[in-house]
């Protein structure tokens, strides 16, 4: 049974699956780097995380084959990756969610921003908050997560798609998907 494909240099897988999710050229690189930043390698296993039509319907964070993945190592999950896309004002920003093997939030970057405000929100001290959050921990701006004046519709977002993806998480773990 394969597990997935085995890959030298990450870039050849993320370039097939974000082409099929429309993203271009420029995004593949920041998710490439982001990654190997964070992992300090670039030859994984990829896999995507697939889940019954019936429950993703179902789940807060919709999960398709190009933007939830488990990364492997010489058969050891090294972590997980989500890449989607948020509202701004009038636009939408894309984003990167790096997980640990034991779905903990490692990393969160702001790709692309398309706005001329509210990309404050792609800042590294404002994105640790996220960090070490996992399936049971709930992430509100309202509560737990620091506005930026000037970017609230964006720290909204942000803040309410993260919540949506752990919420998912933590669904697709309590049900042995994960």
């Amino acid at each position: 049974m394969m597990q997935g494909k085995k890959i030298t240099g990450f870039v050849l897988v993320l370039a097939v699956m974000l082409l099929g999710f429309g993203i271009p050229e420029k995004l593949q690189k920041k998710v490439d780097k982001e990654i190997e930043k964070v992992f300090g390698a670039n030859d994984f296993t990829l896999k995507p995380i697939n889940v019954p039509a019936s429950l993703n319907a179902q789940l807060p964070a919709k999960i398709t084959a190009h933007n939830f993945f488990k990364l492997t190592k010489d058969s050891e999950v090294t972590g997980y990756i989500f890449v989607d896309n948020a509202p701004s004002k009038t636009a939408k920003f894309d984003y990167l969610v790096v997980f640990d093997a034991n779905l903990s939030v490692i990393h969160s970057k702001i790709l692309i921003y398309r706005e001329e405000y509210g990309g404050e929100i792609g800042s590294k001290r404002w994105l640790q908050q996220f960090t070490g959050k996992t399936g049971k921990d709930r992430v509100d701006h309202e509560t737990n997560i620091d506005g930026i004046s000037g970017a609230t519709i964006s720290v909204r977002s942000m803040t309410t798609s993260m919540d949506n993806l752990l919420q998912t998480v933590g669904i697709l773990q309590d049900k042995k998907l994960l």
